[in-house]
């Protein structure tokens, strides 16, 4: 299991443990982390389980590939280079301590 820390924009956080093989997202959907809307259930195509990965962990991750660049667009206030979409991010024992802030609101 990867520990992944969701981090509320009220800074709430919540430390899950993640399944290698999942999504971020669906680390965060299934239990229940407020913030992470997901409405096209991982299919990206939609922007609404962007975060904001902590600084330490942008180049830890997978590059993004083009379909997340363009749904980023999409996002509520994305940064060049914190922005993910948490369907994008497949947890691997290497992700684990992965640090993420959410939005204010997701769009």
């Amino acid at each position: 299991m990867a520990k992944i820390t969701y981090i509320e924009h009220n800074g709430t956080a919540h430390e899950i443990d993640v399944k290698p093989g999942m999504t971020v997202m669906e680390g965060a959907r299934d239990n229940g982390v407020p913030g992470i809307d997901a409405d096209c259930g991982g299919a990206c195509a939609c922007s609404t389980c962007h975060v904001y990965v902590a600084a330490e962990w942008v180049d830890r991750l997978p590059a993004k590939d083009p379909m997340e660049e363009d749904m980023l667009d999409f996002a509520y206030q994305p940064d060049p280079t914190r922005s993910r979409l948490t369907c994008q991010i497949k947890v691997t024992d290497e992700l684990d301590g992965l640090v993420v802030n959410l939005p204010e609101r997701q769009i």
